[in-house]
């Protein structure tokens, strides 16, 4: 309301407004969603007995590349390069609006192909049963969290999940951010307090 309203200004649709001293609320972003062990687990397991076979395909690509939804329904066979492996989102669907490069890790890419021998090889990845783009899943996903019994996570909590483990794993944030894709690393940061190992890394080299 407070954007809204210094925009109204600047137009001249207004002359002035009483909301310039409200601070804007902070948000914590250090508190992320991300699977435990046995959830993780409990996941994948359910994920094999799933009657809708691209469910399995599209979540464990999000586990190991991080891309987003929107960035994992509009991918094409075109942006897959097997020789290399290397997946390409992009700029079009990419939320930063810039195209970024992802390996593929042992996983993603034994996944991918299985699926390309399953389908037809042509446009989208993931299609409906009339071969359109696949738009969304909310039922199915919802349906693999009750089975697996998993609560208070969303899809995208797979791209947290994703981050979290390369930070927990040691990988530096900018890496971390590059593979996300996110323009500033302030929005990577959010990870920092994953990896405590770092701080005491750093103290003890004057310790």
């Amino acid at each position: 309301i407070k954007g809204c309203l210094s925009r109204a200004v600047e137009w001249g649709a207004i002359d002035s407004h009483d909301l310039r001293k409200v601070k804007t609320l902070t948000v914590d972003n250090s508190k992320v969603r991300y699977l435990s062990k046995d959830e993780e687990i409990r996941l994948r397991e359910n994920l094999q007995t799933c009657d809708t076979d691209f469910l399995e395909v599209i979540v464990l690509l999000a586990l190991n590349t991080g891309m987003r939804k929107g960035e994992l329904l509009s991918l094409e066979w075109g942006h897959v390069n097997f020789e290399n492996k290397i997946l390409t989102v992009d700029f079009q669907n990419a939320k930063s609006g810039n195209t970024r490069h992802l390996p593929l890790n042992t996983q993603a890419f034994k996944t991918l192909k299985e699926w390309q021998q399953k389908t037809d090889e042509i446009g989208f990845v993931f299609k409906d049963k009339q071969h359109q783009p696949l738009k969304d899943f909310p039922y199915i996903w919802s349906g693999l969290l009750e089975k697996a019994e998993i609560t208070n996570f969303r899809f995208h909590d797979l791209r947290h999940h994703f981050a979290s483990k390369l930070v927990m794993a040691s990988v530096d944030l900018n890496t971390v951010r590059e593979l996300l894709g996110h323009s500033d690393l302030k929005m990577t940061l959010r990870y920092a307090h994953l990896a405590p190992e770092h701080k005491a890394a750093a103290v003890n080299l004057i310790g």
